[in-house]
Parts: C-alpha cells; structure tokens; sequence
C-alpha cells in the first residue's frame, strides 16, 4: 500500500474543516476557551461535558491559557480523561503552541455547591481511577469467544448492583477483560452518574500498605466502602497476600449487602487461585463466573478490519488472513502487530504486502523456531502460582509447591528438546524417573479432567508468548 492510502488516526477536531480551524486561529485570545468549550460540547455526551467542562473558566496569560477547576482531585480526573484532547484543540483554535496551565480555585468549587449543576460535579468527582475512555461496549468486537462475558458486563452496566453480582471475569492475557470493564465503567458514566472505584489489584494492595503506615486504614475503608460501583482488575494479585485479603473480604461484604455492583478480572478461574482464602474463593463464586477465551479465526479476522479502519488504512486480505492465523492467542498482540506494519508504511512509503509483513513482523508471526528455555518455563509458572522461582528447584514436597513443579516439568517436555536427565538436573539435580512421573501424571489429568486440561491449555499458550 503507497503512503496515499495511509490516513492518520481519526482525533476529535477531523469534522472540522481548514477555514473552520483558520478562522478560529485569528480570533482574540479571550475567545479561545469559549470556542474550545463549544468544540467539546458537539463531541463528547451530555453528560460527561457537564460533569467535566461545562463549569470551568479560563483566562490568557500571553501565551499561555489558565483553566481553572475547583479542587486538585477534581484536575487529577480532568487530566486524566480530557488533558491530551484540551491542549490539542487549543493549539488549534489559537493556531499557536500555546503553554496550558491549570490552577486550582476553591472559590469556583464553592460556587458549585449552589449552582445547577452541583449534582453532575460532585458525581464526577467520584469517579476514583482512571477509566480509558476509549474503551466503549460500540468498539468492542464480540465472537465466540467472548460473547458471553460481552452480555453478562451489558446487563450488568444495564443494572449494577441488581444482577450478577460480582461478576467475575477470567481469561488470559490481551484477550479484553480490561476493555469490557472499562466498558461497564464507561456506560455507567455517561448514563447513570454513579460512583465508581476502579483498580488494579496492584494498586489496592500498595494503598492498603500506605495506609498501615500512615495509620489511615479507617479512611482506606471509607474511601472503598462508600462506592456504587468497584472494580478491581487483576484481583488475583492479592493471593497470597493474607491482610489485603482480610480487607477486601470486609470491603466485599461491606458493599455486597447494600446491593452494590463488584466487578472482578483475573488471569484464572477462583478455583485457580492458589492462596487465597476459601471465603474469598468461595464468594467470588456467588455471582457470575464468565471465561473469556481466546478469540476464533473470524473474530481475530473483524478486530484487524475494524482497527484498520480505525488507522484509516486498506488491510489487503492475505495479509490479515497471515496475521490472524499467526497470532491466535492475544488481541493486544494483533493489534500491536497492525500498528507496527502501519507506523513502517507510513515512514518507508512502503506497501503493505505479504512480503513486507513477514519482514517486519518476523519475530511475531513465529516464521522461526522460537527457542524456549527450562528457566523461562520455570519463572513463568512460578509467577502464574504465585511461588518464588526457587521453589521450582528447591526440596520443598508441599502440594502447593510440587504441583507446580510437576506442571513445569511436563511443559519443559513438551517445549522443549531437553531430554529427562537434562530436565531433572535444572529441577534441582533430580532424576529422570521423577520428570518422567510427573509428564505421566500431568498427561493423564489432562486426560481425565476438561477442566484441568483447560487449564494447561492457558499456561502452554502463557508460556509460548
């Protein structure tokens, strides 16, 4: 494909046309933010504009523009969901690059508190986290894949707190458990105006831990009890980590017997989890338990045509087809392969052809051999049970430490050319008796148990990334 057919990424200011945005340019400075504002009113909902623009003032300081807001939690959400968005169109409008700068005016927030739109502000600012506004249920691609999981979060950002309670969401990495909660979040703001948490189970952790040390654990439970709406992606972070869960188990049922809607991803089942508490386990069961799997060839084949649209770009269809069929087990991988491909057409000029593809995405598309090593397998089980990697290799017979070692021996035989004496050895000096009971033992579980052989399905796939 020439440079032609290349189009840049659609931004908000494209419906605008040149004479539109000159005319804009030449006006005096203290129009700038009025026309910005307007701009921002035709794009985004009703909603968000009043809850995030509609109440806030500006003011030319030479080449700078001032925007006030009411409070710095307040410019922590404005930054985050519209800063980029803000500083563009103004560059636009004024035709210069010119500095913005924030600052923060109580006196603005006190006037919210008798003005119209109190409601929608304070609302606003109860969004705690960072939701990705480009995250929408509209730019979802639903298969067979993950059909399910896309109607379970449609009926829960439909009702929240009223069905599927907690819902939890599991699947491997890049398969679009981030995007649908981030979906629910989204529809939930832009209708509703309810208070949402969001976090990563990282995070919840480390604000647990500094509020043990700044002995503020009473207002790290207000701050978490007092939502409509939580969601904690990657809650299998806290496994393991015996005070984190006490609090969550506390929050959870805090939140769960006032009908409050609790939202979970996680790389694994519950059952899955190794070291979390069976209270926990066993609640994260009450609601929906939905499995996101890896999306099919078609699914694989529209998230390619719907992103290439997106980049303004024609995908021949034997490239998509290469692509699709190559790279099978992550969407977030798909995509950045797309990205790749477009990023060295536009700067080579180059056409995007099969040839040109297999260049540049060598090393995704697995043309070569992709040597795996024993430690590799070791780390990565290690972390997907939540074990330090000399476990793998120590003496330890606990269950918890030696059915990981048996999993990662079996892969160690299934990905790689080691024989069983070389693989014994890297497990600690063991002998090619026990490698061989443990391929034995894992083959014939696999055999036995669906879910079980579901499940080393996922690790096979984790360990080949």
């Amino acid at each position: 494909m020439s440079r032609k057919h290349l189009k840049p990424l659609a931004r908000l200011d494209d419906k605008y046309d040149a004479c539109t945005i000159q005319a804009m340019a030449s006006m005096n400075n203290e129009s700038i933010w009025q026309h910005v504002s307007d701009l921002l009113k035709e794009e985004l909902p009703a909603s968000r504009f009043d809850a995030w623009i509609r109440s806030l003032s500006a003011h030319c300081d030479g080449q700078e523009l001032v925007i006030k807001v009411p409070s710095r939690f307040f410019l922590d959400g404005l930054k985050n969901n519209y800063g980029v968005k803000i500083s563009s169109l103004i560059r636009q409008v004024s035709g210069t690059d010119m500095v913005v700068s924030y600052l923060v005016d109580h006196s603005l927030g006190e006037a919210l508190e008798t003005s119209p739109q109190k409601t929608t502000v304070s609302q606003a600012s109860l969004v705690d986290g960072f939701i990705d506004p480009r995250f929408t249920f509209d730019n979802f691609v639903v298969g067979s894949g993950n059909e399910f999981c896309h109607a379970a979060c449609r009926a829960v950002a439909d009702k929240p707190g009223e069905i599927y309670n907690p819902l939890y969401l599991y699947g491997g990495v890049g398969l679009g458990k981030t995007h649908l909660i981030n979906a629910v979040a989204n529809s939930l703001i832009s209708y509703n105006h309810i208070r949402i948490a969001y976090r990563t189970g990282e995070r919840f952790t480390n604000e647990l831990i500094q509020a043990i040390r700044n002995g503020s654990t009473d207002q790290f439970r207000n701050q978490y009890r007092q939502v409509d709406v939580l969601i904690i992606d990657d809650i299998q972070f806290i496994a393991g980590k015996d005070r984190t869960q006490e609090e969550f188990f506390h929050t959870f049922n805090a939140l769960y017997e006032i009908k409050k809607q609790i939202i979970l991803t996680s790389d694994r089942s519950p059952r899955e989890l190794t070291n979390l508490m069976e209270r926990l386990r066993s609640r994260f069961n009450w609601g929906l338990v939905a499995d996101i799997q890896a999306p099919d060839l078609e699914t694989r084949l529209a998230i390619l045509s719907s992103k290439a649209e997106l980049a303004g770009i024609i995908l021949d269809e034997d490239v998509a087809h290469l692509l699709a069929s190559r790279i099978t087990n992550n969407v977030r991988e798909l995509e950045g392969a797309l990205t790749r491909l477009t990023a060295h057409a536009t700067l080579t000029g180059r056409t995007i052809d099969i040839t040109f593809s297999r260049h540049v995405l060598r090393d995704l598309l697995h043309e070569e051999v992709r040597a795996i090593s024993i430690v590799d397998i070791q780390k990565k089980v290690a972390s997907y049970f939540n074990l330090n990697i000399r476990e793998m290799t120590s003496s330890k017979r606990s269950k918890n430490v030696a059915y990981p070692r048996q999993i990662a021996m079996y892969a160690s035989k299934d990905l790689t050319t080691q024989s069983l004496p070389e693989i014994g050895s890297q497990f600690g000096g063991r002998d090619h008796t026990t490698v061989l009971h443990a391929v034995r033992k894992i083959k014939k579980m696999r055999e036995e148990s669906d879910d079980f052989d579901e499940e080393m399905s996922r690790i096979i796939a984790l360990l080949k990334q």
